[in-house]
Parts: structure tokens; sequence; C-alpha cells
């Protein structure tokens, strides 16, 4: 029995896996979320009653938690989405980033390590117990800015130009460093921008699609020529997948989907779907080290391990600006409290 934990299960992209692959599988999958603004227990409602899923409220960061829970649950496997996310943020606050994504991830590690060896007790033995994995789940983001041309490989220098961007490297480097000194049995999957279901507000995607619905003004960095290739979040959930059942150990592997959009392209059309006018649109001063391209090459995953995106993204963003007309009152909630305070403050100018 595949004994998962899941930390930041309660996220976006956290709970669409859970749902994943409570769906696909009998694995026990035990959710470890600290449940900061982002996190959300009401995404995974339809899931509270299901007998191979546990919650538990903690933090990544504490090293006794997690050892409780690998001994208790018999974890074999911990696929880490656990992470401050959110560009904006990281400029504002970089220390929660540096904290959480890089000492959070050391912290798995360590655990991990010492319940997984075959050896615990000797620092020289590479052998881990069969069945064992740790996937880190990171970002393009990790790899900086792309030109007119060009793809993201998994062999793309690193060269991140946020402090998220350049904690989510760090994390990398250490999950890396755990594989070639330790012999961590580990995969890195990088992914390119996720849109659907129960994504937090303040991305870009449901923010527009909350504003517009609203009849808000739709803020838009620069001149929204930034391009984003953007992922179906069930598409990435069917990847993280491919890489936890066939992955070679020690590789990493890029998640992409094929649609490169503008994020001015991406606004109008959900003014479009939701017919509204562009007169909502209202260009701001663009942020701080805002990278202008992204693109991911997405070869190695689809012939290695034949995993193909499920999603165009025409379809995928009919579907997502639905869900959240069709939910609206898990929006009405989210947007509450500390998120207007946020807000107020991130564009206090509109």
């Amino acid at each position: 029995m595949n004994n998962i934990l899941v930390t930041g299960g309660a996220g976006f992209i956290g709970s669409n896996f859970i749902k994943y692959m409570l769906n696909t599988y009998d694995y026990n999958i035990v959710n470890l979320d600290n449940l900061t603004y982002a996190g959300n227990l009401e995404n995974l409602s339809d899931v509270y009653d299901n007998r191979h899923y546990t919650f538990i409220k903690g933090d990544i960061r504490n090293s006794r938690l997690l050892d409780e829970i690998f001994v208790k649950h018999g974890i074999n496997t911990v696929i880490n989405f656990a992470a401050e996310s959110h560009v904006d943020r990281s400029i504002d606050n970089p220390e929660i980033f540096v904290t959480t994504n890089i000492l959070g991830t050391q912290s798995l590690l360590d655990v991990a390590k010492k319940h997984w060896k075959v050896k615990a007790e000797d620092k020289y033995c590479k052998a881990f117990k069969k069945g064992t994995k740790f996937i880190q789940v990171s970002t393009d983001e990790v790899y900086g800015t792309l030109g007119k041309e060009g793809l993201f490989t998994e062999t793309t220098p690193l060269a991140p130009n946020s402090p998220y961007s350049a904690s989510k490297a760090s994390a990398d480097l250490i999950v890396r460093a755990y594989y070639k000194t330790f012999g961590m049995p580990i995969n890195i999957t990088r992914c390119s921008n996720n849109y659907g279901p129960y994504q937090f507000p303040e991305k870009l995607i449901p923010l527009m699609i909350n504003n517009c619905i609203q009849r808000k003004r739709l803020p838009v960095y620069g001149d929204g020529m930034q391009i984003r290739d953007w992922l179906h979040v069930k598409d990435h959930c069917s990847a993280l997948d491919a890489v936890l059942n066939k992955g070679k150990l020690g590789e990493v592997y890029n998640i992409g989907g094929n649609n490169e959009k503008s994020n001015i392209e991406i606004v109008r059309l959900i003014i479009k779907q939701l017919q509204k006018d562009e007169k909502l649109i209202q260009y701001i001063q663009d942020r701080p080290g805002h990278d202008r391209r992204y693109a991911i090459d997405n070869s190695k995953i689809t012939k290695e391990l034949g995993w193909q995106p499920y999603y165009t993204f025409e379809e995928g963003i009919k579907e997502t600006i639905q869900w959240y007309i069709s939910n609206n009152e898990w929006i009405e909630a989210i947007v509450s409290g500390e998120y207007q305070c946020y807000y107020k403050y991130m564009y206090k100018n509109l």
C-alpha cells in the first residue's frame, strides 16, 4: 500500500491532486497543511469521509510533527506542494518564502531520510527502502525569463528573478543535493502556470474572472504582454501521477501545457466570455523583476513517461470560468477578510 504525505494539500494544486489520486487509486493520503491564507479545507469537502484520507494541520518546518506522521502513517512517499507561491507577496515580504520554501523542504528531506534509509545510523549508507520517493513540486520560474524564441528544458541554467523563484530554486538544489550526497530517491518537477478550479483569487485568471463578475477594474501589469505557458491543473495532476509511478530517480521533469498566451490576451478572452467591456482594463505599474516570457519544452516527460496534456486552453478556460460562476459562494468566502486588506494594499490606485 502506498502511504503518501501530501504537503500543502489544502491549496489550489495540492487539493486538486489529492482528489485526483483518491479517484484513481486506493492509496492512503495524509494531507499536512498549515492553513495559511491560501489553504482552504473547503477545497476538499467532498473527500472528508474518504477512509483513505487524513488531514493534519501543521507546519513542514516542525520536524517533531513530521517524525510522528511518518511513524504513525508509515509514509513511503512525499509530494511536496507546500510553499509560499505568490510573487507579489515575496517582493513585499521575502523572509517567509525563505523559511517555508527552503528550510521547510530541508526538514521534510531530513525526516524522510531518517525513516527511509536501510541503515539510518550509517551516514555513508546510500541504500533506501524500496518504493520510497520524494517529489519536489517546483516551477518554471526558477529558470528566469526567455526572449522571443526558445523553450525551457530540464538543463536550462537556473536564473530566478524574484524572491519567490529564488526560494524555489534553492529548494530544488537542496533536493538535488540529497540525491547526490545521500542517494535520496527523488524527482523534481517544474510546471508552467496552472489554472483551474479552487485557485486563490490573487492569481491572474481567478482575479480577472472575479473582478469581471463584480464589475471591478482589471489591473494589468505593464503593457500586459508578458507571456506564460498555461497548464490546466488536472493535467498537472496526471503528470505528477506519471512521475510518481514511472519517473526515473534523480531526474527533473518539466510539465507544460503547450499553451503560450500573453496576459492581456487572457484578460480579453475572459472579458469576452463574460460579455463585459474592455474599458474595465486598467494598466498599472509593472512589478519589479517581472519576467517577460516563460515557455516549457515538455518533450522529456512526454517521450519518457508517455504523458500528454489533455486540455486545450480554449476548452480549459471556458470550463474554469464556468466553475467560478457556479461557485460564487466559495469565491465570496475567500475574498473576505485578509484578502480584502491585501487587495487594497496591492491595488490601492484602482
